[in-house]
């Protein structure tokens, strides 16, 4: 399949150019941000109708939201991904056209972003995960769309009819669109799944239970992904073998959700 013509710059006022990669993060935490006061509005949704905090505060944690995702996700891409390349050059830490950013250190800036601001509104954080989770899907549907509009991210070669010619590969081969992969399992469906949850068994009911949800779905997405996807180039697959830094990261990920599956089920 060729690859459509879109150009990677939405539009531009003179010098300054917006790109559909910052679109993909604003429209997904605003969108998230509207689809969270709804989630908190419905207070029979919540244990003893008590969501983690009101629904005019989204708001306020929406801004909280885009720092952590920003600050996060650069961080953790400049700490799993090539750190010794930072470490000798760290004016480029702030050159996010540089390499970009990781979404699993973004993940663990949010996380901390609503545990901390939760508890200045003195409501329980597994409740704003729980928030989070339910919410994150969309950001994830429409920043893996802007991945594959940037032609950045593709997967390994394929003879598949549905594989891409990327612009940007220098194989010029047809690829996985792994980005597309990844917008359905880790955004789309998990979505579906995580809105079966909150609202046929009213799981937000069980601090911590849909988070866990969150984490194992998302985890083994990604890890399935992996098989299909090109590993990083400063990295490549480690060992040797067949394990990624993506699998790497996901793996904990996956530990995590199972063990707050298990403690909110467990909970009188």
């Amino acid at each position: 399949m060729p690859f459509p013509n879109i150009s990677p710059i939405a539009f531009a006022i003179g010098l300054f150019a917006v790109r559909w990669y910052a679109l993909g993060y604003l429209f997904g935490t605003g969108l998230g941000a509207a689809y969270g006061y709804l989630l908190l509005a419905n207070i029979h949704l919540w244990h003893k109708g008590k969501p983690p905090f009101k629904p005019a505060d989204i708001w306020d944690f929406a801004f909280w939201t885009i720092l952590s995702i920003v600050v996060g996700g650069r961080v953790g891409y400049v700490l799993f991904y090539n750190l010794p390349y930072y470490l000798a050059s760290p004016a480029q830490i702030l050159n996010t056209l540089d390499g970009g950013m990781s979404y699993h250190g973004g993940m663990l800036g949010l996380m901390l972003a609503a545990i901390l601001f939760t508890r200045s509104r003195q409501g329980n954080w597994l409740s704003a995960l729980d928030l989070i989770a339910s919410v994150s899907t969309i950001g994830i549907f429409l920043v893996r769309i802007a991945n594959f509009i940037n032609a950045e991210l593709y997967g390994a070669p394929t003879l598949l009819p549905w594989g891409v010619v990327f612009p940007t590969d220098l194989e010029q081969l047809p690829r996985h669109p792994s980005q597309l992969y990844e917008a359905a399992l880790e955004g789309l469906l998990l979505f579906l799944v995580i809105r079966v949850f909150t609202h046929v068994f009213y799981s937000l009911r069980r601090p911590g239970l849909v988070a866990g949800v969150f984490g194992i779905g998302y985890g083994l997405s990604r890890i399935a992904i992996e098989f299909v996807r090109l590993p990083d180039p400063q990295l490549g697959y480690l060992y040797g073998g067949w394990l990624t830094m993506g699998i790497v990261l996901s793996l904990p990920l996956v530990i995590a959700g199972l063990g707050l599956v298990t403690y909110a089920m467990t909970r009188k």
